[in-house]
């Protein structure tokens, strides 16, 4: 590894950083509008009826949607610019990519939403509250998924990686290029993963306190 360290341009961390940070924003712009989509039809989906089936059939329609297909398509047929309120909004690629990975966000979104929603009504707020979590691991999932956006010319940090590795010749030095950018990839997720299991693991000793004091409350007032 130390004899490719010297052939890499100055440059390349710093880029890949900034390609990751737009990995991260197009994740957030998608998740934003899985929330959005995702929530209505977690409602719909708690309701009795044929629109309980129909919400249920989306939303396993939408998990299905492959991204990789989905973002071509939209690529394809989206404009380059719109109007709204006689505004001109142009459509980035990076749009165009949050927007191919908001099926899956919204799928999982509305899959847990009503999960949260029953374990509510069933009194296990703690089961309710790993909404939060999962959302959270969602976000990095989309993370991940966003490095699709490299097959549509979008400068994000596979796209870095992809250009570095062109650059050698060699099949050798190319795949230290890669485990270097699997290593800060993973590096970042990684650290990620690890907040979320620290969520989860302070919003179960939140509940487990609050319900001690509640048994503890209620023993005090039993006991007078």
């Amino acid at each position: 590894m130390s004899h490719i360290l010297p052939h890499l341009p100055a440059t390349f961390l710093p880029d890949l950083l900034a390609g990751m940070a737009r990995d991260f924003a197009m994740a957030g712009m998608a998740l934003g509008m899985g929330l959005v989509l995702g929530f209505p039809l977690a409602l719909v989906w708690l309701l009795r009826g044929p629109l309980r089936l129909l919400s249920n059939a989306i939303v396993q329609l939408l998990r299905a949607a492959p991204t990789f297909v989905v973002m071509f398509f939209l690529l394809n047929i989206l404009p380059h610019e719109v109007h709204l309120f006689r505004m001109p909004l142009r459509i980035t690629r990076e749009f165009t990519v949050a927007l191919s990975l908001v099926p899956y966000s919204a799928s999982i979104v509305a899959e847990n939403g009503v999960e949260a929603w029953r374990q509510w009504r069933l009194g296990s707020v703690l089961a309710a509250l790993l909404f939060l979590p999962n959302l959270a691991r969602t976000y990095f999932v989309l993370v991940m998924s966003s490095g699709s956006a490299a097959a549509i010319g979008v400068k994000e940090g596979i796209s870095v990686i992809l250009h570095q590795a062109d650059r050698f010749p060699d099949i050798s030095d190319r795949l230290w290029v890669f485990a270097i950018g699997v290593f800060v990839y993973g590096l970042i997720l990684q650290t990620g993963f690890l907040g979320v299991m620290e969520l989860r693991r302070r919003l179960a000793g939140f509940v487990v306190k609050h319900r001690a004091m509640a048994v503890s409350g209620g023993s005090g007032e039993y006991d007078a």
